[in-house]
């Protein structure tokens, strides 16, 4: 295995690193990821090598119907068994939405607009719940706002990075890392209300209008010393405007 190591004290792994923690230390002496995954026990699939997925089969259908994931030995795979593991239940609704959708249209060229928001959030997804007025500011791309003088509130929010492709970059961080974020209720605490609550909200109905905004991980506040300058703001090509 020659991915790089996975700093856990980061605020983003913070999800998954109650699983992610012991099982890379077991990955890396060489068990395979399937392996490794299964051994905790913790999701509501099991984890097959990627050889396992026949084919022609979507890789969707194949998770519904086998209630197994195919599961290659990298950083992208890994973190997708850990979000199984943390938000067990959102991972099995966006399966099962996916599952419809190929059940009623096949797997076609493009992606429709349901399958397309899925993909979207299972990959590079987030949860928020903060205070309006900080939604108010991220909505608008009001980013010397949201980071200035609403910096304060951050510390009433909570973010989850649930998209396992945001992770894996977050392994090497950059400061384009932007996640999709959906915001989830200002009552929510815990990752296992998170994924109550993201569970029962998720629908193809509301997924359609792809109802996110783009926040770049690396200026939330607390999770990169870089941003403690306010100049780390002024970078138009990451902290872009609204369009118009």
């Amino acid at each position: 295995m020659v991915e790089p190591a996975i700093d856990w004290a980061r605020p983003w792994n913070a999800s998954t690193r109650r699983w992610g923690e012991p099982a890379e230390a077991v990955w890396r002496a060489g068990a395979s990821a399937a392996d490794v995954l299964n051994a905790l026990g913790a999701a509501p699939v099991r984890f097959v090598p990627q050889h396992a997925l026949p084919e022609g089969v979507a890789y969707e259908q194949f998770i519904f119907a086998q209630r197994a994931v195919p599961t290659r030995d990298n950083l992208h795979d890994f973190f997708n068994g850990l979000i199984w593991c943390a938000f067990s239940r959102a991972k099995q609704r966006l399966n099962e939405l996916q599952h419809a959708e190929i059940a009623r249209d096949g797997v076609r060229a493009t992606r429709g607009p349901v399958r397309d928001a899925v993909t979207v959030f299972d990959e590079n997804g987030a949860l928020l719940a903060a205070p309006e007025a900080l939604w108010a500011a991220l909505r608008a791309r009001r980013w010397a706002v949201l980071f200035g003088p609403l910096r304060p509130l951050w510390a009433e929010a909570r973010l989850w990075v649930f998209g396992h492709a945001a992770l894996e970059k977050l392994v090497s961080p950059y400061k384009s890392i932007t996640a999709h974020v959906m915001q989830a209720p200002t009552a929510i605490e815990t990752i296992e209300e998170a994924d109550a609550w993201l569970a029962s909200w998720l629908s193809a109905e509301r997924l359609v209008p792809k109802p996110f905004a783009p926040l770049p991980l690396l200026g939330v506040p607390g999770w990169w010393a870089a941003n403690e300058d306010a100049a780390f703001y002024d970078d138009a090509t990451v902290f872009r405007p609204l369009r118009t």
